[in-house]
């Protein structure tokens, strides 16, 4: 266990807020022209082209104020083929087209030069969406479920960790404080900075739910209001940003890797989705069972027959997997319940409007726009073919015996990304939502990812068998 460190020293306030912007809802019908103008109104003086590459990095293009006319109508080109799982060199220009509903001016810097950022999805220079720009993939996904009446709506709770800095400026694995589930201070540390990061989100069009310590040491959590599937994903993106950025603040580096630290909790990114026909919530039927639609339930059906081939998506590390084991609270099977935790799929009591399921397998280094992506696509698969959802189990798994999983059918998630990585190139579904150039890529570089971890020596292979060999 390691010592209990004292707390770093509260930085200033990062800046002045900018003057007050629109709320978010004003800015869906914006046009460049409304969005030139607040730029001048709030004395921007950069703008941030923002996308993401297929393993969910956050990458962007950073133009000067005498080009903001140019990159607002889309005319900003860049290299396609120095970001991971794009294009070949042959075929290398990409086109940036913003979608100037989620302009955003960031809460921090110079009060009279500031920085603002809007989130592009990536075409070709005809102008056609690019078949490997993971919001592209998400937004197919979305119109196949407008067309079938539904709205996604979604929440991802991201855990994340607080590391002391090395000598170098990276991260170690010393935490910041030894606090627990719900802890205060002095126990907990972090509260000083989850408060700087909540009131940052909060400028950015934010609606906070809540902000607590999570189980391990240094684990925290922020959460923030649902919304639709592009608009979550759009968020979570810059969540982790914002996460990262305050963390520096306090001299912590904050990390989203799904399992830093041996014999602690890892970090989840449980995913509330709901589907919604107009204003009603088509997962709710007073008179089903459980209170639960048939929609519902052949939703959760979906996910159950999916849940092995999303993994190489929701869980994307090698890492990922040193999170899925027993003891942990995470879940490791194939299984939904009502109130249990140990099934990979839990359905809150809430019922109503608030009728929703919860996804417990996806981790937050997870691709956030693919993510959502393949699990709308695997729910809509189970209500197109009427997928069985067989009976929740409301028993602890984690306490069951191989023979008593296996005679309620509950099958194991992958047990490592190669194993995902199978499981993924059999399952037409999620191949399908992922698209042929997507699931290409992203299969090639999680494969190179496995070899060359399993090429590895560890210091656990040498403390084991360097001298008794």
């Amino acid at each position: 266990m390691p010592e209990h460190p004292t707390a770093p020293a509260a930085p200033p306030s990062p800046s002045l807020p900018p003057p007050p912007l629109p709320p978010p809802t004003e800015l869906r019908s914006a046009t460049a022209n409304d969005v030139l103008e607040l730029a001048r109104a709030q004395h921007v003086r950069f703008l941030r082209l923002q996308f993401t590459d297929i393993l969910g990095v956050n990458k962007n293009v950073e133009v000067p104020a005498s080009q903001f006319a140019k990159a607002l109508a889309g005319d900003i080109m860049f290299d396609g083929s120095a970001i991971e799982g794009f294009v070949r060199t042959e075929e290398s220009d990409m086109l940036l087209v913003p979608d100037l509903a989620t302009f955003r001016v960031l809460p921090w810097g110079e009060p009279e030069a500031r920085v603002a950022r809007v989130i592009c999805d990536v075409a070709r220079p005809d102008g056609s969406p690019f078949a490997g720009d993971p919001r592209g993939v998400l937004k197919r996904q979305i119109a196949r479920a407008a067309e079938r009446g539904f709205v996604m709506q979604a929440g991802m709770e991201a855990e994340f960790f607080l590391f002391r800095p090395a000598a170098d400026g990276g991260a170690t694995t010393q935490t910041h404080d030894v606090g627990g589930y719900f802890d205060l201070a002095p126990v907990d540390l972090g509260e000083d900075a989850r408060r700087a990061m909540v009131e940052l989100l909060q400028r950015m069009g934010f609606e906070i739910e809540a902000a607590h310590h999570e189980v391990a040491h240094g684990q925290h959590e922020i959460d923030f209001r649902y919304a639709d599937a592009l608009t979550t994903a759009d968020n979570l993106a810059t969540f982790r940003w914002v996460v990262k950025h305050v963390a520096r603040q306090f001299g912590l580096v904050a990390s989203f890797m799904p399992k830093p630290i041996f014999g602690q909790n890892g970090s989840g990114m449980h995913t509330h989705q709901s589907l919604f026909r107009g204003r009603e919530n088509a997962f709710f039927d007073a008179g089903g069972e459980w209170q639960l639609s048939r929609t519902a339930l052949h939703y959760v059906g979906g996910l159950l027959r999916h849940a092995r081939g999303m993994c190489a998506v929701t869980n994307p590390l090698v890492n990922s997997y040193k999170r899925l084991v027993p003891g942990y609270e995470a879940p490791v099977n194939v299984a939904w319940s009502m109130r249990n935790r140990s099934p990979m799929i839990r359905v809150p009591e809430r019922r109503g409007a608030g009728t929703r399921i919860e996804l417990r397998t996806p981790d937050p280094a997870a691709n956030p726009y693919l993510a959502l992506a393949v699990m709308l696509a695997a729910g809509l698969d189970g209500i197109a073919t009427e997928a069985e959802w067989r009976e929740p189990v409301n028993q602890n798994i984690w306490e069951m015996s191989h023979r008593e999983r296996r005679r309620l059918r509950i099958d194991d998630l992958p047990q490592d990304l190669n194993e995902a990585c199978d499981a993924l190139e059999k399952d037409d579904v999620v191949q399908e939502a992922l698209g042929e150039h997507v699931t290409e890529h992203l299969l090639a570089a999680k494969r190179q990812e496995w070899r060359e971890y399993v090429t590895q020596v560890s210091s656990w292979e040498l403390e084991h068998y360097l001298a008794k060999y």
